[in-house]
């Protein structure tokens, strides 16, 4: 979708903002560009829809080389997100979301009519339309800026560190909008962060520039962290890059075992012959719809009146089908007993993995990955 061929940025005091990139980006996937400041990032970001132009070499789009487009023709065709939104003040969200469609030609109900449905489909409920960006919060500001980047549907979407002026907390969920708005959608997405973790866990590919504006490595994910091309991506990387390498994969492999629950409004004395039927003197404390709770462990229970609900010791981290080999590593060392709890799509508890598992299922992917 997108090719840099020996492309370099040089202002005229003679400073290299990239060098000779040369680097394809794939149709239909997330390509994240990270390097610490002043590495070329953005620069090449901006060069893709001419916000910079190139000092040499050739960007195509599409096929397409962008230096023979008219700017304005190029960027209409490209959506693009900024940090802190960079909505008009002035204009209501259903405005904003519209304004590219109007540029566009398009009549003021035809686009306030798509301007609607990209705020439903990036969760902005409709009673925020009329709504003014000072009246929104950070999160809600960049759900705009998105959803106003995608309003005439372009193929490409420039993101330049996006969600960088959010809490950690909103980021997370902006994040995991991205992701599901890119399952539906497939776009060409290119993306800036300095934040090497939200670049392995958003990026199906990952560009890291020195800098410079050199490219040092251009890579998925999984092989970027298994096999780092020298000490300078190592370290940027970081020293946990082993257990960011965990955060890429399933739990596909690890096998799920039986494990004896109890509704948390049942009586102790329920409780403890519950134990006695299982052999084990841990159980799961589950509410009433049938999420996790916590642990009980029945030890010392004998002669104690009440509910189970007053003696769970603790609660209970659960995984679902969706989280990682890490996160289900987390859990385990945040259980009491060996035991993390797994949950189906709904939440409800659908068994238990062992300690043992979970580190094997670890260390299997460790050695597939290091060794392919």
């Amino acid at each position: 979708m997108i090719r840099f061929d020996a492309v370099s940025k040089v202002y005229p005091d003679g400073t290299t903002a990239v060098d000779t990139l040369d680097m394809v980006i794939p149709e239909g996937r997330i390509t994240v560009l990270v390097g610490s400041s002043g590495c070329g990032k953005t620069t090449t970001l901006r060069m893709i829809n001419r916000m910079i132009e190139a000092s040499s070499g050739t960007v195509t789009v599409g096929g397409r080389n962008i230096a023979d487009l008219d700017e304005n023709t190029l960027r209409r065709g490209i959506g693009y997100v900024i940090q802190q939104s960079g909505l008009f003040p002035h204009k209501t969200v259903l405005d904003n979301v519209a304004t590219v469609p109007r540029l566009l030609g398009w009549d003021k109900k035809k686009a306030r009519a798509r301007a609607a449905e990209l705020m439903e489909t990036v969760g902005l409920p409709e009673s925020m339309a009329d709504r003014y960006p000072h009246q929104l919060s950070g999160g809600q500001q960049q759900r705009v800026g998105v959803a106003r980047a995608l309003a005439a549907d372009p193929p490409v979407l420039l993101m330049d560190e996006p969600f960088g002026a959010v809490d950690p907390v909103v980021r997370t969920l902006l994040q995991d909008e991205l992701l599901r708005l890119q399952s539906e959608l497939r776009k060409t997405i290119v993306f800036v962060t300095h934040d090497i973790d939200e670049a392995v866990r958003l990026g199906d590919r990952i560009a890291v520039f020195r800098t410079g504006g050199r490219l040092v490595q251009f890579a998925p994910p999984a092989e970027l962290l298994a096999r780092p091309a020298d000490e300078f991506v190592a370290g940027f990387l970081g020293a946990q890059r082993g257990l960011k390498l965990l955060s890429l994969t399933s739990l596909s492999e690890v096998p799920t075992i039986p494990v004896a629950t109890v509704e948390q409004r049942v009586s102790v004395a329920e409780a403890l012959a519950t134990a006695a039927r299982a052999g084990d003197r841990w159980l799961l404390a589950v509410r009433e719809d049938g999420a996790p709770r916590g642990w009980l462990d029945t030890d010392g229970l004998d002669g104690t009146e009440g509910s189970v609900a007053g003696h769970v010791l603790v609660a209970a981290a659960a995984v679902g089908g969706a989280d990682s080999l890490l996160a289900a590593l987390d859990a385990v060392v945040a259980s009491p007993c060996g035991l993390v709890v797994r949950v189906d799509d709904q939440g409800r508890v659908a068994g238990a993995s062992t300690e043992r598992d979970v580190i094997d299922a670890a260390s299997r992917y460790r050695d597939g990955v290091m060794a392919s």
